[in-house]
């Protein structure tokens, strides 16, 4: 099971269902995916196959969405 918190601009943001602290998020675009840690601050833990210009939209769609992702987590892990 892959839990998607939400889409935005072909971005897919998404837990897996067996996540793990710290609070993080999975994006998904093109061909490539990310993993963004959202603890005090938005931070790129790892990513492949993605440009320097998708993991900038994407980080930023992060931070506008950090109380959703955060509410979600919650919502997932129980």
């Amino acid at each position: 099971m892959m839990p998607i918190v939400f889409e935005k601009d072909g971005y897919k943001f998404f837990f897996y269902s067996n996540e793990h602290y710290p609070i993080h998020v999975h994006v998904r675009h093109g061909g490539g995916e990310a993993v963004f840690n959202i603890e005090n601050e938005v931070e790129l833990r790892e990513s492949q196959n993605m440009k320097i210009s998708e993991l900038s939209k994407a980080q930023k769609i992060v931070k506008g969405h950090i109380n959703l992702i955060v509410e979600k987590w919650y919502e997932h892990l129980g």
